[in-house]
């Protein structure tokens, strides 16, 4: 899946007003019951469905049923309303802001990333779209600074400097990205195909077992059965050793407390 646009790629300051709700709302001309709400949410569902790339002013009038200039009054273009679609997602992990209970227990650092890992996960699954925007100038809403609040106060106590518990967010991300852009790939390209993963690496054995044979590669020639088997979670065994590498760091830092 290739990146196809960047985040903040209209006007960032229109975008902000829009996330923070401290533009002018519109008062003139748009069909009743059209909202910037609705029409952020009919813009996911679309990506969702059909991808990023189906997603068009005029496609979405059709789909909410009014003009396209309709749209227009309540955000003033794609670019716009795709960091409105951005947010809205990384909102769904993150929940509303609400004050922390004092009498909660903490989570503790490595629970804090360990959720957040799989959350993240979770929203490529459910919104793959998010793999071809290039986020690395975030328009920062409600929800993108949201989720960084709750990750943040669940790691302060690693012992670490401000921008040291910044990258561990950049290093985690980075994880979960790239094994999300492999499974959404792998659903990809059967799709695309028509071919199985067992139907592909069927086609392959052949010419495969005689160069395994062949005694060229026996370190690839031994591996067992299962090495590349789908039942072993590479996800998790990736995040736990990213976690226990943290502890290390964490208990350097801390004398072990």
């Amino acid at each position: 899946m290739a990146t196809t646009e960047s985040s903040g790629g209209g006007d960032v300051s229109r975008s902000m007003e829009l996330l923070w709700g401290t533009g002018e709302r519109a008062t003139r001309g748009p069909k009743p019951g059209l909202t910037l709400d609705r029409i952020v949410t009919a813009a996911v569902e679309l990506a969702d469905a059909e991808g990023l790339s189906a997603v068009s002013m005029r496609r979405l009038s059709t789909e909410l049923g009014a003009g396209t200039m309709s749209l227009y009054r309540h955000v003033p273009g794609r670019a716009e309303l795709v960091d409105l679609m951005l947010d809205r997602v990384q909102g769904e992990s993150a929940g509303p802001a609400t004050d922390p209970d004092p009498s909660a227990a903490a989570p503790g650092w490595r629970k804090t990333v360990e959720t957040a890992a799989r959350d993240e996960l979770a929203l490529y699954q459910a919104h793959p779209w998010l793999l071809s925007v290039n986020q690395t100038r975030p328009v920062l809403g409600p929800g993108a600074i949201g989720g960084m609040e709750t990750t943040l106060a669940g790691i302060k106590d690693m012992g670490l400097t401000d921008p040291e518990l910044i990258s561990v967010l950049v290093m985690v991300s980075g994880y979960v990205s790239g094994v999300a852009r492999t499974q959404v790939h792998a659903v990809e390209v059967q799709q695309s195909t028509g071919i199985s993963d067992d139907e592909f690496w069927k086609a392959q054995e052949p010419i495969l077992s005689a160069v395994m044979n062949s005694g060229r590669y026996p370190a690839m020639a031994t591996l067992s059965a299962d090495a590349f088997g789908p039942d072993f979670d590479h996800f998790e065994f990736g995040l736990q050793r990213l976690l226990d590498g943290l502890e290390v760091l964490v208990t350097q830092r801390t004398g072990g407390r």
